[in-house]
């Protein structure tokens, strides 16, 4: 499976140079946030394939007008042929906002999850805005990663965690993509094409108490109380 993923800024070439032999193969596109709704519905639109997307802290736009014949997955755990994705949107809160959350909000939001996690045996794609905490992430506030997702990954183990929010040009050393464990972490800045293959971890030995026991050792830690 080809997946299309876009974040953060929308393609010159893709938008206003469209060009459709390097996309006739993609199956699949997946949305890290802050881009104009009208690139997704235009997106969804010209390549005919289904378009899922997470907010971004600059989404509030989407609240009046989102994205049309988009799905919004953030909160929720969905399976598209097969593949099980997680949405978790939004950013570090560093000031008043909407789809801003502190560390502790962001983990309820993921612990609100834990039935279907376990149901589902995990997820193979974790969606986010941000990204994981010390890992490609920025040092001020406002682009720092949420612990909650080196979490997720660490115990679920899927194939690949995609985010945006940290810009490729912000600095001479950020990379696309990096290797966490099993999981190939990938930042979407303007657009990248992932030619999708699993991890071949067997989600089905993770049993219910493994499942919740991270969540319910994690809460209880000092920092969330």
């Amino acid at each position: 499976m080809k997946i299309l993923f876009i974040a953060d800024t929308e393609s010159n070439y893709i938008w206003d140079h469209y060009n459709p032999k390097p996309f006739e193969e993609i199956d699949l596109i997946l949305s890290a946030g802050d881009l104009k709704a009208s690139y997704l519905e235009f997106l969804t639109t010209i390549i005919r394939k289904p378009l899922y997307y997470v907010h971004g802290n600059h989404d509030t736009s989407y609240l009046d007008k989102p994205p049309l014949g988009c799905s919004n997955i953030d909160d929720k755990l969905i399976t598209v042929n097969g593949i099980r994705i997680l949405g978790l949107g939004g950013s570090m809160r560093y000031k008043d906002g909407t789809f801003q959350y502190t560390e502790r909000e962001m983990f309820k939001r993921a612990y609100k999850l834990r039935r279907q996690l376990n149901k589902s045996n995990g997820f193979d794609i974790l969606l986010s805005h941000s990204p994981a905490a010390g890992i490609c992430d920025g040092s001020d506030l406002c682009h720092q990663g949420f612990n909650t997702f080196n979490q997720l990954i660490s115990f679920y183990k899927p194939s690949y965690f995609l985010h945006g929010h940290q810009h490729l040009n912000y600095s001479f050393n950020s990379k696309r993509v990096v290797q966490y464990g099993t999981t190939t972490i990938i930042n979407g800045f303007n657009y990248h094409i992932i030619d999708y293959t699993p991890n071949n971890i067997d989600s089905s030995t993770l049993s219910k108490h493994r499942i919740y026991l991270p969540f319910i050792h994690y809460f209880k830690q000092d920092y969330f109380i």
